[in-house]
């Protein structure tokens, strides 16, 4: 076990971990030309935040967290998703109190105790944007967009599909969890044992059960979208229209309940067949209550949830060709003791210069030195030997052409500049 990553976790090596660098890159990018600001948050918070932010009717607090008792005996917890420490770093710097509305994103890596499979891990990574104090329905189509014009810029926008749903407001799901608790009421000993519990305390969670048997019981049950109220009906429309006019593509899927207790309103997935039955690459929706149930003032807020290990399988498998590093641009070869030393003085001034050079010791012989370059995908390989430093001209060979040519030592650099 000690050569071993825990269950649930990968490292990512150097020859794939350039495309992580690649999408993140992209992320941020993205993110600062729509204002949003980086925000980073630490990779544990006490218990309490995500068992009353997150629900305690959710199978993440249920069954998935990772906490553990500190020396002093106060419970902490692996952070699970994003919003809510966000949310909580919203109250205690009091950022509320500056003018709103703000906006917020993030990359983070997140801990679930969940059964390993493809596109789920224990240990997995996530984009995140977070939009406080709006309660227009122009925020949560600009989180919308966002992901979407993110995944247009990485070329799989016509892999993914939108979706989108109302799971209405306190005022209007009342009555919606008591049309759904009549109608799951005769099939109670079918459900799941999870699900059995919830039927009492929050059946709207039956509806985001992993379990093929609950799945199939939930066929057929009434819809949030039909138990609106008036203010949350018009706001879904209002969303629809926004979209449209951003250019945003959609579909209503009445089935999506997000699996959050702090969801309120809108709640959208985009997803992808091309990952198998993990299809939701990117999720979330509105949580106007999220502020003031953590202890904060009434403040709006939206954002969303992007799997980064899901992102990248979607593009892997729709051929998205994402560009791996430059090689080196040169390397030196050396043969001898004085050879080295005045290797090591190039080394630093191409180095100085911003050049990728690169330069290996104990001494190889000439062509294990060159083999070394190719490896390195070194542009250019420069040579010195015992004659070099006699002649005070240094050799500077094409790796790629095979061309040599003799180069003065102290115009190295003039000549890889011009090259």
């Amino acid at each position: 076990m000690l050569t071993q990553a825990p269950k649930g976790t990968k490292d990512r090596l150097p020859d794939e971990i350039y495309k992580w660098s690649f999408v993140e890159s992209a992320f941020r990018a993205l993110c600062a030309r729509r204002g949003f600001s980086e925000i980073r948050t630490p990779v544990f918070e006490y218990t309490e935040l995500f068992s009353r932010g997150v629900g305690t009717s959710t199978d993440i607090v249920e069954k998935q967290m990772y906490s553990f008792d500190d020396y002093d005996g106060r419970s902490l917890t692996l952070r699970p998703e994003g919003t809510a420490s966000v949310a909580r770093a919203f109250l205690e710097h009091k950022l509320y109190a500056q003018p709103q509305p703000s906006k917020y994103a993030y990359e983070i890596a997140c801990y679930r105790h969940e059964r390993p499979q493809k596109g789920r891990l224990r240990e997995f990574h996530q984009f995140g944007a977070e939009y406080f104090g709006s309660a227009d329905m122009l925020a949560d189509a600009e989180v919308i967009a966002l992901a979407a014009d993110f995944f247009t810029e990485l070329g799989v926008v016509a892999e993914i599909d939108l979706r989108i749903n109302s799971i209405g407001c306190p005022a209007c799901r009342g009555g919606y969890r008591e049309a759904l608790r009549a109608f799951l009421a005769p099939k109670r000993e079918a459900l799941c044992d999870s699900c059995k519990n919830r039927l009492d305390r929050n059946p709207m969670r039956i509806l985001d059960c992993k379990s093929p048997v609950c799945g199939e019981l939930v066929k057929g049950a009434p819809r949030m979208l039909d138990y609106l109220c008036d203010a949350c009906g018009e706001d879904f429309e209002a969303l629809g229209r926004n979209l449209n006019a951003l250019g945003v593509a959609f579909a209503v899927d009445a089935g999506i309940v997000r699996g959050l207790d702090y969801y309120t309103k809108t709640a959208f997935e985009f997803v992808s067949s091309r990952i198998g039955a993990q299809g939701t690459v990117c999720g979330g929706g509105r949580y106007d209550h999220l502020i003031e149930e953590l202890g904060g003032p009434p403040m709006p807020g939206v954002g969303f949830g992007l799997g980064i290990e899901r992102l990248l399988s979607v593009m892997e498998t729709a051929g998205v060709a994402i560009p791996p590093p430059a090689g080196a641009d040169a390397y030196i070869a050396f043969l001898g003791d004085a050879a080295k030393v005045a290797g090591l003085g190039l080394l630093r001034r191409l180095r100085a210069a911003d050049l990728r050079v690169e330069m290996d010791g104990p001494a190889q012989s000439l062509k294990g030195q060159l083999k070394r370059a190719d490896r390195l995908g070194a542009r250019y390989t420069i040579v010195i030997g015992e004659e070099e430093l006699r002649e005070g001209a240094f050799l500077i060979k094409d790796m790629i052409s095979g061309e040599q040519r003799r180069v003065d030592a102290d115009c190295v650099l003039d000549a890889l500049a011009a090259r």
